[in-house]
C-alpha cells in the first residue's frame, strides 16, 4: 500500500510540475504573439487582444483540469487495493 500511495504522489507532483510549465511556455509564447502582432498591425490589436483572453482561459483550464486530477488521485486513492 505504501508503494501505490507513494508512486500516486510522484505522479501528482509530475502533473503538477508538467501542468506549470506547460501552461507558463503556453503564455510565454501566446503573449509574444500578442506583442508581435500587434506591433506589425496597430488597428487590429483590439480583436488580437480578445482573442488572447479566449486563449488564455483555455490554457487555464487544461492546467486546472490537470491539478483536479492530481488532487483527485491523491486525496481519493483510486488505485487502493
Amino acid at each position: 500500500m505504501e508503494t501505490i500511495f507513494a508512486n500516486t504522489l510522484l505522479a501528482a507532483a509530475l502533473i503538477f510540475g508538467i501542468c506549470g510549465a506547460g501552461t507558463a511556455i503556453a503564455f510565454g509564447i501566446l503573449g509574444g504573439k500578442l506583442i508581435e502582432s500587434s506591433a506589425r498591425q496597430p488597428e487590429l490589436a483590439p480583436r488580437l487582444q480578445t482573442q488572447f483572453f479566449l486563449i488564455a482561459g483555455f490554457v487555464d483550464v487544461i492546467s486546472i483540469i490537470g491539478v483536479g486530477m492530481a488532487m483527485f488521485f491523491i486525496f481519493v486513492q483510486p488505485f487502493h487495493v
